[in-house]
């Protein structure tokens, strides 16, 4: 993954040099002189042997005592020396590459099948479980990362990006703070964009070397079920684990609610290697209670919530257009806390980051009042604030949960209307969409369904499944394009509306079939206030 990987050029180098394909069979040998540094570069390199604990191996054609370059599981990313993990995928199998793998220069495949035939040269390994085994690999080339990091997992449906951050903010009082996330990575030396929630295997285990290798000594990460359930933290020893909630989501992927859920317990009941140490859960979500009720002896529960019962709650709520109040309360004391992170579900949020602070010996005297130099967290929320005389908001909200704690919270503080801007994505769980419908239409005063990220899907067929969630049609105007539904959407505002625009979020694309077009609903929304202050007759900034 270049940009995200750092990779180790000699070796590759070195590997590309020696290849039968890159030279006479007389000079495949690096020789005395210039070619040492690459005779250096092979003898540092790590050994396929380094790979795999006994008992995992099937079955092997070639020797395990040869140096490596790297881990790939896209043969597209293969370079001289690397060893192709060949995984069955939701479409097609990996196998089907391993030509490809070879023509590139791998020097090893594993997979879960035995070759018929294989080139003398290279290395098959056959294993039980080739996605586990890739975790495990991963894990020993970077040289377990994870045992000089604290590292924080969160997962549930809601709120992993927001409650991700607010731990970050909370546990940096020393060394920086690593984060894998929706919005980006923070490997410590440096930021770079994200383009997986939860990474593969190769990719989490490498950026948490980075971290590691600049002085971070705990990172935070969000895991996604379908991280789990590919077996991308496999092998991974979590300081603690967070659970913020269960609703309904991927059941495109995960087909029913309780194996959603089944999937995500498996990162507090060992499904995925070693339980952690705490886990921390949401007890006001029934499926945190039910959670709570699997966990391991070896593992410590910390419970939040606003429930009277919980080991962190809030009480005495006071939820304001500008900021939220709030007594947090643990075993030892209680703190009265303003922040500027508007809605109950935020309460929620800021309680699981606190738990999980408090739950790794940090004292809530001392980082909670780093809560009021918070900066947020992109595209959660986001104010967009140009001098206009009506709120707009912009959110990732997503789901029918999201969008009913989204409006619910900004129904109940704003004096006049509630608008809405949102969309379902394409070839996503289609029995989401009129849900969602219908909880824009129980809080919004007024509905503007548009295109989200149709990827291969038409937006006229996903407009059909999100109908079925209507009963009022007068709330509702129905827009393909989303910049014209944003902009009809500014024209309705009038002085003390609020605008939420829904479910992009910190997304600065759209995506259309094989398409990808810049598209930050952020930004659109600023050069359409911009743009309308320029005509004739508007109304000057409030």
């Amino acid at each position: 993954m270049i940009g995200y990987l750092k990779q180790n050029y000699p070796l590759i180098h070195a590997f590309a040099a020696a290849a039968p394909s890159a030279c006479p069979e007389s000079e495949a040998r690096p020789r005395r002189g210039s070619a040492d540094p690459f005779s250096r570069a092979l003898k540092m390199a790590p050994q396929l042997s380094d790979l795999f604990s006994e008992g995992e191996i099937v079955s092997m054609r070639g020797t395990l005592e040869r140096p490596i370059s790297g881990l790939v599981m896209d043969s597209r990313r293969v370079v001289p020396g690397n060893v192709f993990f060949a995984l069955s995928g939701l479409r097609t199998d990996g196998a089907v590459f391993v030509a490809e793998a070879l023509s590139r220069g791998a020097v090893a495949i594993v997979s879960a099948a035995a070759p018929a035939a294989a080139p003398a040269k290279v290395t098959y390994v056959q294993v039980a479980d080739p996605r586990g085994a890739l975790a495990r690999a991963a894990r020993r080339i970077y040289r377990e990362p994870d045992r000089s990091l604290g590292v924080v997992g969160v997962t549930g449906t809601n709120g992993k990006t927001t409650v991700g951050h607010l731990i970050k903010h909370f546990l940096e009082d020393g060394p920086r703070v690593g984060l894998l996330g929706t919005i980006s990575y923070d490997l410590g030396a440096r930021i770079v964009p994200s383009f997986k929630t939860t990474p593969e295997a190769p990719d989490i285990f490498g950026m948490l070397a980075q971290m590691r290798d600049a002085g971070c000594r705990e990172a935070v990460m969000e895991v996604s079920s379908h991280g789990i359930d590919q077996q991308r933290v496999d092998g991974l020893e979590f300081a603690a684990a967070v659970f913020t909630n269960l609703t309904q989501d991927h059941l495109d992927y995960h087909q029913t609610l309780e194996a959603y859920f089944s999937v995500k317990t498996r990162l507090f009941t060992g499904g995925s290697g070693r339980p952690p140490p705490v886990a921390v859960i949401n007890i006001d979500d029934n499926y945190g209670r039910r959670l709570l009720a699997m966990l391991p002896a070896s593992v410590r529960p910390v419970s939040f919530g606003e429930s009277a019962d919980a080991s962190v709650r809030a009480e005495d709520v006071e939820l304001g257009f500008k900021e939220t109040v709030f007594n947090l309360v643990w075993p030892e004391g209680r703190v009265r806390v303003r922040c500027s992170l508007l809605g109950r579900y935020n309460v929620s949020n800021v309680l699981a980051a606190a738990a999980t602070a408090w739950g790794l010996g940090r004292n809530p005297q001392l980082f909670l009042p780093r809560l009021a130099a918070f900066p947020g967290v992109p595209g959660r929320m986001e104010r967009i604030e140009e001098g206009q005389s009506y709120n707009v908001l912009v959110d990732y909200a997503h789901t029918d949960d999201a969008l009913r704690n989204a409006l619910g919270m900004l129904r109940a503080i704003t004096p006049g209307r509630v608008l809405c801007v949102f969309g379902c994505g394409g070839n996503r769980d289609r029995a989401k969409r009129p849900l969602m419908t219908r909880a824009v239409e129980d809080y919004a005063d007024i509905a503007l369904p548009t295109a989200d990220n149709p990827r291969n899907e038409s937006v006229v067929r996903i407009f059909e499944d999100m109908r079925a969630g209507v009963t009022q049609p007068s709330k509702f105007t129905w827009i393909e394009d989303r910049r014209r539904a944003i902009s009809l959407a500014l024209d309705m505002c009038r002085p003390g509306d609020c605008l939420l625009v829904a479910g992009k979020g910190h997304e600065t694309y759209q995506e259309f079939s094989d398409t990808i077009t810049p598209f930050d609903d952020r930004q659109i929304v600023r050069e359409l206030i911009a743009l309308k202050r320029l005509r004739p007759g508007a109304p000057p900034p409030a």
